[in-house]
């Protein structure tokens, strides 16, 4: 059995071909295809964040008004670049959204991936301290948001506040009981993975990962996944982790999903630099139902996860992307034992 939720990039552009042209269309148009997953039963609605790009980038309005508009879902990002963030201020914003949600918020975090801009963290007021990386850092902002999270008090409150306080020092408010576990780290590398399960963050890795032995793709994220495992129960969390993948993945069921990906989905492997480093790309899954489960069941990496996100093509619309997400329920997932 498997969580299947999807996850959007949120793209938008103005072009008469595309069904989400503006800011408001995609964010409208991701809140209602959250409320059509949900209603056909898939698990999570996660979401990409990026900065400076016609895609999603604030994700906590958002994730508030699905939390709100939805009961059961889990909702997630995918990832949310730490370089980015003001932790403190993350852990209200998040505290707030999963509130909301009612404790269903998944929170994806990561140093991030190239951007539209150079050193774009730089505009939002942050910047490496002496000797440390760009990545370092954003590591640095996750683990003060953790740290926060654990809603233990540390400011020191005023003698003569406006409102009362509780007695000891203060955290930060809204505090979401439970919310630290559900954090997940965005892995490209073996050495990260192993870095997110000491730290006791969930694993989420993506459709691409550092080659670091040139083998297969599914094949290099399975053994990834083992390590991050590993690494876990060495360091002897109490809890079981979760860990997801993303797959893009379209059952062919008509002549609009022939007509948009019957050539075939990318069925090998890419090899490509990304941000200075060697990275393997995974292919892509477009077939009729039945060859599609031949071909899934041989793909290790989503054997070895519990939770599979469905990459989708937002700009198709919401009720494209919902068959999408059914035709994988009904027609794909039970035969994989995954329903």
């Amino acid at each position: 059995m498997k969580k299947i939720g999807f996850l959007s990039f949120g793209h938008w552009t103005a072009s008469p071909q595309s069904g989400t042209r503006s800011a408001s269309d995609v964010l409208l148009q991701s809140i209602d295809l959250a409320v059509a997953a949900e209603q056909l039963g898939a698990d999570g609605a996660y979401f990409r964040v990026h900065h400076f790009a016609r895609q999603l980038s604030s994700p906590f309005p958002l994730l508030a008004a699905v939390g709100a508009r939805t009961s059961r879902i889990e909702i997630g990002t995918g990832v949310i670049d730490m370089r980015y963030e003001n932790p403190l201020y993350m852990a209200e914003d998040a505290g707030s959204a999963d509130l909301i949600a009612g404790g269903r918020l998944q929170l994806g975090i990561s140093r991030g991936s190239p951007e539209q801009v150079i050193e774009g963290w730089r505009y939002f007021g942050y910047q490496p301290q002496e000797g440390e990386t760009d990545a370092e850092m954003g590591r640095r902002h996750a683990l003060a948001l953790l740290d926060v999270l654990r809603g233990e008090g540390f400011a020191a409150p005023n003698p003569r506040p406006m409102f009362a306080n509780p007695p000891g020092l203060l955290r930060i408010e809204p505090y979401s009981e439970g919310l630290r576990e559900r954090i997940w780290w965005g892995a490209a590398s073996d050495a990260t993975a192993i870095w997110a399960a000491e730290q006791g963050m969930n694993l989420q890795s993506s459709t691409l990962k550092q080659d670091e032995t040139g083998e297969a793709f599914h094949i290099q994220q399975a053994r990834q996944i083992r390590a991050y495992r590993a690494a876990w129960a060495k360091a002897g969390h109490a809890r079981t982790p979760r860990v997801s993948v993303s797959r893009s993945i379209f059952p062919l069921m008509n002549d609009t999903d022939r007509a948009y990906f019957g050539r075939g989905g990318r069925e090998g492997d890419q090899i490509g630099d990304i941000d200075n480093m060697r990275a393997v790309f995974g292919r892509s899954y477009a077939d009729v139902p039945e060859r599609l489960v031949e071909q899934l069941r041989g793909d290790e990496a989503i054997a070895e996860a519990d939770t599979l996100l469905l990459t989708v093509p937002n700009q198709l619309g919401v009720d494209y992307n919902a068959h999408v997400i059914e035709s994988v329920l009904t027609h794909v997932a039970p035969a994989l034992g995954w329903r």
